[in-house]
């Protein structure tokens, strides 16, 4: 059985802590979860928050999950969160990620 949206926006918010703001939304037949930051502003007057935009090619929750543990660690390191026990596991994947985009570029 599929969660629904709400669980799974549920399960993301809590997992992400304090800062975050998450929803999941559906795209044909993929979730896409975005998790913004309440306090990071990327562009001027203010509007437009920090946020980590990932749709399901591989799993969309590990994958915006691990930007944001990243976020966190960089931005917000005295920040308490559930998702920062996976820290260690989010840089090898980032690693990963971008190791294997060098090789397609090659």
């Amino acid at each position: 059985m599929t969660a629904s949206i709400s669980a799974r926006i549920r399960k993301a918010s809590e997992s992400a802590g304090g800062l975050a703001e998450v929803t999941v939304q559906t795209k044909a037949d993929t979730f896409v979860y975005k998790i913004r930051c309440c306090e990071c502003v990327v562009r001027a007057e203010g509007r437009v928050h920090w946020s980590s935009y990932r749709k399901g090619e591989d799993n969309s929750f590990i994958a915006a999950i691990d930007r944001w543990v990243l976020h966190l660690a960089a931005k917000h390191p005295d920040e308490q969160a559930p998702c920062l026990e996976f820290a260690e596991e989010a840089t090898r994947r980032a690693v990963e990620r971008r190791e294997q985009r060098t090789s397609l570029q090659q």
